[in-house]
Parts: structure tokens; sequence; C-alpha cells
């Protein structure tokens, strides 16, 4: 009723009446098939409605993870024995609690019927959880006669003979959004830099605060890799000299 017949403006205003139930004041449905519409057009807005608000409350409202993983991997010694090390940050500076680190070796084999396949091989950590993940986490695997890494320089060669690749998988609870939160990573062999240490990166303040240094947090820095990494072979040299860029 009152609506200018062929007028899209009439139909617009007289569609946004409708969807906000403001009120038609001298536009209204004048016939019974205008009612209908009108029924059909407030059902489909407030479907339309919600639809939008659980999205964009899902896009804003959901945590992601910013956990920053350093472009190398280093083996150094840690009492004495070679370690596989990988260094993170939480760069959110909030507290993820009850954090789990995952690191599965993916490599290629041969079947004895000749066929090729991709088989995951669970590289355990010293210690693959924490409580609390504020700052920064160095995670540590053990070289030992039962890690795949076992043999040194020998062992990096066989290794990438099968193909093979390092991936992270990182979850935890997001403390803010009481959510949990994932994160992964993946490094190639020659991501891996033997007899080398991260860089120093955490610094205390006079007033006790402690403050990362992101610049120098993907740099490492040669040392000597003293214990045997190998049966029968000792380095006292590192293996692999770090890259410009990483060094």
């Amino acid at each position: 009723a009152n609506a200018r017949e062929g007028s899209f403006e009439d139909a617009f205003y007289f569609s946004v009446q409708t969807l906000a139930t403001i009120g038609y004041g001298g536009m209204m449905p004048a016939t019974r098939f205008g009612h209908a519409l009108v029924t059909l057009q407030a059902i489909l807005g407030m479907l339309l409605t919600a639809l939008v608000t659980g999205v964009t409350f899902s896009r804003f409202a959901r945590p992601t993870a910013k956990v920053l993983f350093s472009q190398r991997a280093v083996i150094t010694t840690r009492d004495g024995v070679p370690h596989l090390m990988f260094r993170m940050a939480n760069w959110r500076h909030n507290t993820i609690v009850e954090a789990r680190l995952r690191v599965i070796l993916l490599v290629r084999e041969r079947t004895r019927e000749g066929e090729e396949m991709r088989r995951p091989v669970e590289v355990p950590l010293v210690r693959d959880s924490s409580a609390m993940f504020v700052m920064t986490w160095t995670a540590m695997h053990r070289i030992d006669a039962a890690s795949p890494l076992y043999g040194g320089a020998a062992a990096i060669e066989r290794l990438r003979q099968q193909d093979a690749q390092v991936f992270l998988s990182f979850s935890g609870t997001d403390e803010t959004f009481a959510q949990t939160i994932h994160a992964r990573y993946s490094y190639r062999l020659d991501d891996i830099v033997i007899g080398a240490r991260f860089h120093d990166v955490l610094t205390i303040e006079p007033d006790g605060r402690r403050v990362i240094d992101y610049s120098h947090f993907h740099d490492v820095v040669p040392v000597p890799l003293l214990t045997e990494v190998a049966a029968g072979e000792a380095q006292t040299e590192p293996s692999v000299e770090p890259t410009a860029g990483a060094a």
C-alpha cells in the first residue's frame, strides 16, 4: 500500500522496515500475497542475521596460535649427550596452559613388494609438555641408540636418501579464550645444524622483567660437538657449518 509501482527505492525501504521491525508507517502489506511475502522475508532475514552474526563471532572470537618456531634446528651436546633441539616462542605474550609438542620424522621406505610408502616415526622428547608456555620453549630429543638420528653424519645421509622431513605439531589451551589452539612447522634435513646452539635471546632486566630479543631468535652459534654421535666416532668440530644468514 502507498508504494509507487516499479519503485526500487520503495521496495528497498519496505524490506528494511520488514527486517528491522521498525514499523511500516505509510507502507504496509495490502494483500494476502503481500503478507505471505513479508512472512517469508522475515524468516529469511532472521536466518541471514543469525548466520552473519555466527560467522563474524567465530572469525573474531576464535583464538589463533602465534607460536614462533626457529627457522633451524640444532644438534648439540647436553650433559655430554647429543640432543636435537627446536626453539619456540609464544608470540602472543599471553599464557598457553597444558601445552604439548609432538615431533614426527616422516621417511620414505620401500616394501618387499617394491611399493614406496611414507612412514611416520615418533621422535620422543625429553619433555613433551609444559604446564605454562609463556615466553620460550626449547624442546630436546636425546640422540641415543634408540634414536633414528643415531649415527652422526652417516645417519643424516641415510635419512636424506629416504627424503626424510621433521614435522612439529603443537597444541595447547589459550588461557584468554579457554579454547584449544594448534600450530605446526616442518624442517628439512638441511635445516638441521650439527654442532651449534641457539643464540641467547632472553635477558633479565634490573627490575626482574624478562625480555626476548627476537632479532636473534633464528640465529645459531657454532660450538664443538664433543660427544660421540656415531658408534666409534667422536666429533670435535661442527659437522655442518651454519650458513651466513643463520650464524
